[in-house]
């Protein structure tokens, strides 16, 4: 939803909050002239990526109020009262739709079902393989299987393993940290006159924490459950709780208590003196299980967390302690497998005493005080000796494969191949973004993308040159090896480790920077919808009287009252409509809903 804003902070000339027909025209004119570099009266698609990058990104990037306080930087929130999240922050909602559920034998009527994800979602566009998220109760109250209200059903499309996400979540369990269970199924989707029980993979069924995970883990549903979005958490953004509720994103109602204790500990992290700050951060947070939730989150070098754009990860707040609990979520790229940061070495020799990338306040002054670091270093020397253990890994990874080995044939010789290499320990070049991000580029070669059902997501040519933006990573045979050591000379004091410098979204972390054709901003995931809805004669270029003709079609069409000029809802709708990137792939279904069969 970050470019309607943008839409409007550009084009509304009179600032009346809304953007008539010939602000609407003049926009797309200044926006052409801008990106037409060599005055073709022509685009391409590096000059159309380049464009949306310099129009779309850094500091515009992000919805209002989402960056507040901050400078550039990867701004992952959604508008207000939306969910959070890259794809979010790009205008893609899902929506729910009735379905019936088959598992195990077991039928439930009437279950919700919708897509989930960000760069998973984006990356299988092209593929009926999308992750999935099941509400059991939300149509049929009280519907529950065994003990369950929500499934999520993640696609494993960043892993050729299939194995990140369950061994993460094994390993942050085995240390003493509330995280999700986890098992694998077998998901075949009927929807009438599209699938008749199609296989549509091997997907991780992951435990939903909600009020019944916290219920099994902390023993009530009384307290606060958070899902934060922000690079700098715990930051003060005063005193009214509407300027923190999205950056927060409470998944339980809550009380005035619980909203007072969440910004008085912003105000402590923000403003208290370091001795202050020690004294009393342990009244606010569970020292010894964040210190067991840093020690394998660091471990496992999980950078697409709380170490990097701040996210993939739960916050409780006990209704009895008045304190913070950690909970991982959103494993599919740790093993050091988030290749966005750092390099493979970095990122295999990561430091353990500062292990986030740019500023964090929050991490920075917990991981300075005295009281927290004896406990980090301790759980991280104890783990060491047991479940760190490269040897234990290599069996886990063994008897995995062994199991879900058969299943994973049923999707395709190809995932198979990529499957037997990373298990027996070798890279494999990752999948790419089709359409965009690391795939098939706008205007370039296969610029209409991958047909429905691939197995690649879309693999082409990539952006940033060969090999791409994201280079193979060492699976996690090869990962927990180098880790292993590195972690143990660390606590050691043989070794200091190594640490990232500042990344933000366009900036330095992408090749050829924000404006460049392989810039990592807005135009990578962008420039196929622009591309698609505008080159209406399909040559890969787009002239000025396309564009013009493109802009116009949109006005008519997102002016659902024929008012004569675009409201900001008018413009989230049509944009999310039309230009939502990596729109495709299978539909859930007509009346009724489909028919899904776990097994």
């Amino acid at each position: 939803m970050f470019i309607a804003p943008i839409f409007l902070n550009q084009g509304d000339k009179n600032q009346d909050g809304k953007l008539s027909k010939d602000e609407f025209r003049a926009l797309g004119e200044k926006w052409f002239t801008d990106w037409d570099k060599e005055k073709s009266d022509k685009l391409n698609g590096d000059q159309l990526r380049a464009g949306l990058n310099s129009a779309l990104g850094p500091p515009n990037f992000g919805p209002p109020g989402a960056g507040r306080g901050r400078g550039p930087g990867m701004n992952l929130q959604g508008a207000e009262g939306k969910r959070n999240g890259l794809a979010s922050a790009m205008g893609i909602e899902f929506k729910y739709v009735h379905a019936d559920l088959e598992f195990e034998g077991q039928m439930l009527k009437d279950v919700a079902v919708r897509y989930k994800g960000n760069g998973t979602f984006m990356q299988s566009h092209g593929s009926l393989k999308r992750s999935l998220k099941l509400d059991l109760n939300k149509y049929v109250k009280g519907q529950k299987l065994a003990g369950v209200s929500k499934l999520n059903l993640h696609n494993n499309v960043t892993d050729a393993s299939w194995m990140n996400e369950v061994l993460s979540h094994r390993l942050f369990r085995d240390a003493g940290v509330p995280a999700s269970r986890t098992a694998y199924a077998r998901v075949y989707v009927t929807v009438p006159g599209k699938f008749d029980r199609t296989y549509f993979g091997l997907y991780s069924l992951v435990e939903d924490v909600d009020n019944n995970f916290a219920e099994e883990h902390f023993g009530t549903k009384k307290g606060a459950l958070f899902k934060p979005v922000t690079p700098e958490p715990f930051a003060d953004l005063g005193d009214d709780w509407a300027k923190y509720k999205q950056t927060y994103d409470p998944k339980t109602d809550l009380n005035d208590k619980q909203t007072r204790r969440v910004m008085e500990f912003c105000k402590l992290v923000t403003k208290a003196g370091d001795a202050e700050f020690a004294a009393r951060m342990s009244d606010y947070l569970d020292l010894d299980e964040f210190a067991r939730f840093m020690a394998v989150t660091v471990w496992l070098s999980t950078m697409d967390s709380i170490l990097g754009p701040g996210q993939n990860y739960y916050l409780y707040l006990h209704p009895k302690t008045g304190k913070f609990q950690f909970t991982p979520w959103d494993l599919d790229h740790s093993f050091g497998q988030f290749g966005m940061r750092g390099s493979q070495e970095q990122r295999e020799d990561l430091s353990i005493h500062k292990p986030w990338q740019g500023e964090n306040r929050f991490l920075e002054r917990v991981f300075k005080a005295e009281p927290f670091k004896k406990l980090y270093l301790a759980r991280l020397d104890e783990f060491n000796k047991s479940i760190f253990k490269p040897e234990r890994f290599y069996k886990q990874v063994d008897e995995i494969a062994a199991a879900i080995r058969p299943a994973v044939q049923e999707e395709s010789n190809e995932k198979l191949a990529r499957f037997d290499n990373v298990v027996a320990g070798e890279p494999v070049q990752p999948a790419g973004f089709g359409g965009g991000f690391g795939g098939r580029r706008a205007g370039g070669d296969g610029a209409t993308g991958p047909s429905p059902g691939r197995d690649d997501g879309g693999e082409g040519r990539r952006f940033g040159g060969p090999g791409g933006f994201f280079q193979p990573v060492k699976p996690i045979k090869g990962f927990v090896r180098a880790r292993a050591q590195s972690v143990t000379d660390q606590v050691a004091g043989t070794s200091q480790g190594q640490t990232f410098e500042s990344f933000g979204f366009g900036g330095r972390g992408g090749r050829g920077g924000a404006g460049g054709p392989g810039g990592f901003g807005p135009g990578m995931f962008l420039g196929n919808a622009f591309m698609a809805a505008l080159d209406t004669d399909k040559d890969g270029v787009i002239t000025r009287v396309e564009f013009a003709q493109g802009i116009a079609k949109w006005f008519e069409a997102w002016n659902t009252d024929k008012s004569g000029a675009l409201t900001d809802e008018q413009l989230r709708a049509g944009i999310s409509q039309d230009l939502a990137p990596f729109r495709g792939g299978p539909g859930l279904g007509p009346p009724g809903g489909p028919l899904l069969r776990e097994q």
